[in-house]
């Protein structure tokens, strides 16, 4: 008896995923996280108006969703100043970079991306054939110039920046980046990750054209909108670019109960102001605890704070580990040198306590 013939792709890649969720984590360990800050995620929620509207649609999820997104895209329309033709819904940016790397990469086309970058980009590249080459952060921080100097290097269909980074929560400013644009080689897209810039200070996000070939923009609800688990994810670029995803998307992939929360959420500002207002107090709360420490925090633009634990790698590993032992579910970069660091999530009063109680133990250990 035979077993299924894979393709000679498949069978080449190693069977990995990019992240081992908290859940997976619990299991392993025999009890829950008290304080859930590593993945990301935003604990101080939706907005209500929002969770009204989806309550009440569950009673229609026996329909499956619109599969153009329609109301949804008309709202991000009309909240971008863009047109409609402009911007395709997907089930966050991770089904959207997924669909995108299918579109562009084939076996053996080379992507250039930052070593130690979000690693989900780089495993949809990997899944579909492509070649990845990769280039240092410079001062923590993604280098334009090196990635767009790589590309032209390497004759890149694709390059990957995310403004502000993950995991290291820094960013440049929006003027700077446009600028870059004029190193970007000819035939190359950039693929502009911005799942955090609803957090970042006025200006981060470029001022470019829609129609620019050149870029594609990634946005999500996962954020700064609180809908992780809803999986909603937009990108904007010119119209040919966008309706080259009806090709070979999921129709309907995408939850009706999401896409009808989705548009609410958006329209909610004073909801997002608060959000807003609240990470940044638990990033400056984060910063004094790693300060009262010894520990110095990184400037972060994001709902996280990568800090600084003094030593190498395997320092922070141990420092991990022993957060983790105490129910407080962290993570880290995992490219030196950037691996000096541990990532915590932004979190309420009681999450923040609670790392303030538990750090000093986890040095303590740490340091044998």
């Amino acid at each position: 008896m035979t077993g299924p013939r894979y393709t000679k792709l498949v069978d080449s890649l190693p069977a990995t995923v990019p992240f081992v969720g908290p859940e997976q984590q619990e299991r392993a360990r025999g009890a829950p996280f008290a304080a859930r800050l590593g993945a990301n995620e935003n604990v101080f929620g939706p907005s209500p108006k929002a969770i009204a509207a989806m309550q009440a649609a569950t009673g229609d999820i026996w329909m499956y969703g619109d599969p153009t997104s329609h109301d949804l895209r008309a709202a991000l329309a009309v909240h971008h100043g863009v047109g409609m033709e402009n911007i395709v819904v997907g089930e966050g940016i991770d089904g959207l970079l997924g669909y995108l790397v299918r579109l562009m990469i084939g076996p053996g086309d080379a992507v250039v991306t930052s070593d130690g970058a979000y690693p989900t980009f780089n495993y949809h590249v990997a899944g579909f054939g492509g070649v990845l080459h990769k280039v240092p952060y410079n001062d923590d921080r993604e280098d334009p110039f090196a990635l767009f100097t790589k590309a032209k290097d390497v004759g890149a269909k694709l390059v990957y920046l995310a403004n502000p980074d993950n995991p290291m929560g820094t960013w440049h400013e929006g003027p700077a980046l446009a600028r870059a644009l004029d190193d970007l080689p000819d035939g190359c897209l950039l693929v502009l990750d911005e799942a955090y810039v609803e957090f970042a200070p006025e200006g981060t996000a470029p001022s470019i054209a829609i129609d620019d070939p050149r870029v594609i923009r990634m946005r999500t609800f996962s954020k700064a909108y609180g809908m992780a688990g809803a999986r909603v994810g937009y990108a904007m670029a010119a119209a040919e670019l966008v309706q080259s995803f009806d090709k070979i998307r999921n129709h309907f992939g995408m939850n009706r109960v999401a896409q009808i929360g989705a548009p609410v959420a958006l329209q909610d500002a004073q909801w997002l102001a608060k959000t807003c207002a609240d990470v940044a107090a638990a990033r400056d709360r984060i910063s004094e605890i790693a300060s009262g420490n010894g520990l110095l925090a990184l400037p972060s633009a994001t709902n996280f704070v990568a800090v600084e634990c003094g030593l190498d790698g395997a320092f922070a590993r141990r420092v991990l580990a022993a957060l983790v032992e105490q129910g407080v579910f962290v993570r880290m970069p995992f490219v030196a040198p950037q691996d000096r660091c541990i990532r915590i999530s932004c979190g309420p009063k009681a999450d923040m306590e609670l790392l303030e109680k538990t750090l000093p133990k986890a040095l303590q250990i740490a340091r044998g």
